[in-house]
This record gives C-alpha cells, sequence and structure tokens, in this order.
C-alpha cells in the first residue's frame, strides 16, 4: 500500500505568534492536499514538531491542519464550513496529555512565568487521515523517555535537553 509521509518542523512560539502559528498550518495543510492530489489518495500521515498544542486553532481549525481527537468525527472524512469541504486528519496525540497517559504528560515541558501556563506541551505531534486510521495501532503511539539505556528525562521529570534534546521523541507503528 503506497503511503504518504510527511514531516515538518514549524516555527517557535519564541519567535511566531498566534497568528503566523495559523498561517504557517495553512501553508503545510494546502502542501499536503496538492501531494495527496499528486499521489491520487490521501493515506497519508503528517508527523513532526508543530510548535503548537493539539487544541490550538493552527491544528484544529478547519482552515489550519484540520485534526481532531476523536476517531468517530476522522472517519466522517470531511466537513463543511462557508459551503467549503475541508478533510480530517485524526490526532491520536489527545490521549498523552496529563497524568493519566501512559508515559510523561506531553512532548515538551516549558514553564515560563506568564499567567496562562501549561507547562507540558505536545508541540510534537503525528496526524493520520482517515483512510488510514484502520492501519494506526493507537496503543502502539508512546512517548519515549528513554533510548535503550539513555535516560531522556532530568531529575525533575522533564525532558534533558543535555542528554538528547528539549523534546521527547514519538514512536508510532503503520500496518501496512
Amino acid at each position: 500500500m503506497e503511503v504518504l509521509l510527511a514531516m515538518a518542523h514549524l516555527p517557535s512560539k519564541r519567535y511566531f505568534d498566534e497568528t503566523d502559528q495559523l498561517a504557517e498550518c495553512q501553508l503545510l495543510s494546502e502542501t499536503v492536499k496538492r501531494a495527496e492530489m499528486k499521489a491520487k489518495h490521501t493515506r497519508t500521515i503528517l508527523v513532526g514538531d508543530f510548535n503548537v498544542n493539539p487544541f490550538e486553532a493552527a491544528v484544529v481549525g478547519a482552515l489550519g491542519l484540520h485534526a481532531v481527537m476523536a476517531k468517530q468525527v476522522a472517519m466522517r472524512n470531511n466537513r463543511t464550513v462557508q459551503n467549503k469541504e475541508y478533510q480530517f486528519f485524526y490526532n491520536p496525540m489527545w490521549r498523552h496529555f496529563g497524568e493519566r497517559s501512559d508515559g510523561p504528560p506531553g512532548t515538551y515541558y516549558y514553564g515560563p512565568a506568564g499567567q496562562v501556563t501549561y507547562f507540558w506541551n505536545i508541540f510534537d505531534q503525528v496526524l493520520v487521515r482517515p483512510a488510514l486510521i484502520p492501519h494506526f495501532p493507537d496503543h502502539e503511539l508512546r512517548i519515549l523517555t528513554a533510548i535503550g539505556d539513555v535516560n531522556l528525562l532530568n531529575t525533575n521529570g522533564q525532558p534533558n535537553r543535555d542528554v538528547a534534546s528539549d523534546h521527547l521523541p514519538m514512536l508510532f507503528k503503520l500496518d501496512v
């Protein structure tokens, strides 16, 4: 089975505001759509450091990546907004937020001094088009805290940038 794998590293929140990030996700969405038209299918996975959380407009918005948290919604394939059709992505990263997940409460820790601080974020995401949902075992998606004997967390349980990166990597499987 032919699959499109798209990878992206979008600009940081340190340099781009929400409007800029939405514009970047709109451009990325259009690039993915053009690749799907050229390939003549929508068996697409989009993965990367989007530098936005799954709940932000750049990810969930119809003009952005249009990625939803529920398979049932994504399996509708698309929805119409203002007479224009937008195709869904499914975003399985939602279940990795917070302490009820089977791993760390996110992929990136950031604790600025502002009034609103999430501390843990999921900037690193894997998005799946509805055509691939049956081939994407959710239970195989993990945020890694170690690779072999190398612990990726510091003593505070946050990503150890001195060992690897300030982001934790993800591991997923696709049955094709």
